[in-house]
């Protein structure tokens, strides 16, 4: 059986996840009870979400009044600390959602709980009580207190996430571009409506770890959201035990096949900056170019990144290729006898192929929103 950090490659906050699947927060659901339950196909859970000073505790009481679910509790400490201390050997990343008024608020609580908690910043919830509580959806059109709580929390050298609804902020994409200068790690986005073009929008603004949310119930809808930017899957309402494994056995399944369980569609057939990987030499008129001149990079550029990147490693030759070297070279899924020629002659499979694609990857997004280019706001537009 293979090592889930083999299968998949996923760390978060300096821990294997053994899934991309994700439990999402549901207030008044989603406790360390209820992820337990679930613990044998998640790799990471959100608990919550929890209000965690007067106005968003407030604010609770008024949902509760309206008929909706909330957590009740005297003491948001001694609460979340009893939850988190559950998940222990669980085999699950915890995070906690956590709803507030002030950067201060969640800075009491990571103090609190320490590094071993992933802390989300809810500004998804779209309760009126919550927003007037200046928590939720507020956020996402009050950025700076979002991005002063990122900050703040960052000050404690934890890891942060931040839950967001697409659509409310005018610009998804610039919204994305705050959040990672800001210092996050992990944008979780309810999609919506939107669907993979939106996600697609916020892979292409930030190299932060994404978690693609909203009625991702079967393989299909997550292989959709792997090919166009995702890290991770996330559920809620469908998250019953069917659901989950049929997900993660079948990303499995799909993962040992191909080396690859996220990799992204071609540029040329509408994948997300990650694709660059598979392209060929600059050298004829395609969407590559384009591409290119979005990102701030001249074919020259990209051309001699990509040499400089495949030096002494495996892609680094293939005389029978297109162009000399499999650094060019497509997708396994798409058929070609001169690089699979290549490959034979240097004893590389397809599923070994992918993963040197997928660390050339890598090591071309560090370079597109490396520190030198993301003060530069043309540098990416999310719009490839």
């Amino acid at each position: 059986m293979m090592d889930p950090y083999d299968r998949y490659e996923l760390m978060v906050n300096e821990r294997v996840v053994k899934t991309p699947v994700a439990l999402s927060s549901m207030a008044g659901i989603v406790d360390a009870d209820y992820c337990i339950e679930r613990k044998e196909h998640v790799g990471m859970a959100f608990i919550g979400g929890y209000s965690i000073d007067e106005p968003t505790i407030n604010a609770s009481a008024v949902l509760l009044e309206e008929g909706r679910k909330e957590f009740v509790y005297d003491d948001p400490v001694a609460e979340l600390k009893a939850q988190t201390d559950k998940l222990n050997g669980s085999g699950i990343v915890p995070g906690v959602n956590l709803r507030g008024s002030s950067p201060e608020s969640f800075v009491h609580i990571a103090s609190a709980l320490g590094k071993d908690v992933i802390y989300e910043i809810d500004a998804h919830c779209r309760q009126e009580a919550m927003i007037s509580a200046c928590s939720g959806e507020y956020l996402l059109n009050n950025t700076d207190q979002l991005c002063d709580t990122i900050r703040a929390l960052k000050s404690l050298g934890v890891t942060v996430s931040v839950k967001i609804r697409a659509g409310v902020n005018p610009d998804d994409s610039e919204l994305s571009k705050l959040i990672w200068k800001a210092g996050a790690d992990i944008i979780h986005v309810d999609l919506m409506d939107f669907g993979v073009g939106k996600l697609k929008q916020i892979r292409n603004s930030c190299p932060l770890i994404l978690i693609a949310n909203n009625s991702i119930n079967d393989f299909p809808a997550a292989k959709d959201m792997f090919q166009h930017g995702a890290d991770l899957i996330s559920l809620a309402r469908r998250a019953d035990s069917e659901t989950l494994k049929n997900l993660d056995n079948a990303i499995a399944k799909y993962a040992d096949e191909t080396g690859w369980y996220n990799a992204p569609k071609q540029l040329c057939r509408g994948g997300d900056l990650r694709s660059l990987t598979f392209c060929c030499m600059p050298v004829k008129q395609c969407p590559l170019l384009p591409a290119l001149k979005r990102i701030g990079m001249t074919a020259r550029e990209y051309h001699d990144l990509k040499l400089s990147l495949v030096k002494n490693t495996p892609l680094e030759d293939g005389d029978t290729t297109c162009f000399g070297s499999l650094a060019w070279c497509c997708k396994s899924s798409t058929p070609c006898m001169f690089r699979d020629i290549s490959l034979k002659k240097a004893g590389i499979n397809l599923f070994d192929y992918m993963g040197y694609k997928h660390r050339l990857s890598e090591k071309i997004m560090k370079e597109i929103f490396s520190e030198r280019g993301s003060d530069d706001d043309s540098k990416t537009d999310g719009k490839l």
